[in-house]
């Protein structure tokens, strides 16, 4: 067998082994002398739920930025987009610095950064300025990744399933909040107050952080950035696994952000004329559906993710019937938000139960490609949904979405059979 040599990455047979160097770690005390405890944990879940509410505010305000700076509804849903694109090359640019520098201090500056985003967004006098800033939130977002694998290094490992399932807990609330508290701020003081307070809060964590996070801790790998990101690329030319995945959750958040991103217009619009308080509270409808999906991790480990995967995009595809109906009663939306996100959030973890299996050594960069994906379907949908929504209504807003959801059935239908069967034995076995 052929192997080529390229400094720390051996590649072999199709598939590239990471040595020793790369995983290499400089011995640090930090990490080792703390104890990881629950108020330490809930600190960790709520700079990640802080982090990700702060691209999530957007969509409840579109209408009241859209006056503000003259946009059409048509192309409102850039600013959702554009923050979803940052986000996507945060994840690609942001999220491997994590093993080449101090993380103390890339969260904590990152952090900052983002305060000043906020900011920006806040006082922003140009619709270009707006999107500028909303591009800058996005792609600092990502320290939420970066959170969520700090936490898991730092807990010992009988604890690091709970610490784990704290901190991302974190990210669903703050998903789910979002909404309802951008939604009451706009009602009280305008949306623009919204940026503000986050920005004061994103400062007082970043501070915490910095104050509270392991010092000393030097996790310097020997390849250099440029290989570190051509590796996260080579993942997705070697593992099926990460392919296949990747593109279900493009489809499946495109799904979500086609129905969530213009939904503000119709119901601030007559005959519901919502405020953006009561606007704010269908994203609590989300909540139900978020917890059940915890379930689904479960499945997946029993080796169930394939079954998982096909019953969940086939609920998806039919909650957009009771959506297409929220003309006739607002029941008939809420049942559609709970299914789409109990469906959205099962093959969610579905997805990363498999792709975390094939790699274990490389999961910072498995999460940083299928998250790339993510942000492609959710900036996608979120721009293609508020124009589908100027020409067509919400009934093609309903028809896009369930041709969307079709879209990612089949495709799960048409690969299911390229997942490794030691990939799914594997799920089976833990």
């Amino acid at each position: 067998m052929k192997l080529e040599q390229d400094d720390n990455l051996v590649i072999g047979g199709g598939q590239a082994v990471y040595t020793d160097e790369i995983a290499e770690k400089t011995p640090f005390s930090g990490p080792q002398a703390i104890e990881f405890s629950r108020p330490l944990a809930l600190l960790f879940a709520i700079a990640c739920g802080l982090a990700v509410a702060n691209v999530y505010f957007a969509p409840p305000l579109l209408d009241a930025i859209a006056d503000s700076f003259g946009m059409s509804h048509a192309t409102i849903g850039m600013i959702v987009s554009i923050s979803q694109v940052g986000y996507g090359l945060g994840l690609l640019l942001i999220v491997p610095l994590g093993d080449l520098i101090d993380r103390r201090r890339l969260i904590a500056g990152q952090s900052v950064l983002s305060a000043l985003a906020l900011l920006a967004v806040c006082f922003a006098p140009t619709s270009l300025a707006l999107l500028v800033a909303m591009a800058a939130i996005g792609l600092l977002a990502v320290v939420t990744q970066a959170l969520v694998a700090y936490a898991a290094s730092l807990a010992k490992p009988h604890e690091r399933g709970q610490v784990v399932g704290i901190v991302t807990s974190g990210i669903v609330i703050g998903i789910l909040l979002a909404r309802t508290i951008a939604g009451g701020m706009a009602d009280l003081a305008g949306w623009r107050s919204v940026y503000a307070v986050s920005a004061v809060l994103t400062l007082i964590i970043a501070a915490l952080l910095f104050h509270f996070l392991p010092r000393n801790e030097v996790r310097r790998t020997k390849i250099a950035y440029p290989k570190l990101i051509k590796s996260v690329f080579l993942l997705f030319a070697e593992e099926p696994v990460l392919r296949i995945r990747a593109v279900i959750a493009m489809f499946i958040f495109a799904d979500i952000t086609m129905l969530l991103t213009p939904l503000v217009l119709p119901l601030s619009a007559p005959p519901f004329s919502l405020s953006h308080t009561q606007i704010g509270l269908f994203g609590l409808a989300g909540a139900a559906g978020a917890l059940a999906a915890s379930r689904a991790g479960r499945w997946a480990d029993r080796g169930h993710a394939q079954r998982t995967t096909g019953i969940t995009l086939t609920i998806m595809l039919l909650s957009w019937i009771p959506v297409a109906f929220m003309q006739t009663s607002l029941w008939f939306l809420i049942i559609g938000i709970v299914t789409i996100d109990f469906a959205l959030q099962a093959v969610h973890v579905s997805n990363q139960s498999l792709i975390y299996r094939v790699r274990p050594e490389a999961q910072s960069r498995l999460t940083a490609g299928y998250m790339i994906f993510y942000s492609i379907g959710s900036a996608a949908g979120s721009l293609g949904s508020t124009l589908v929504y100027a020409s067509a209504g919400w009934i093609g807003v309903s028809l896009a979405g369930a041709g969307i959801s079709a879209l990612a059935l089949m495709f799960w239908a048409a690969t299911r059979h390229r997942t490794p069967a030691g990939a799914m034995a594997e799920a089976g076995q833990h």
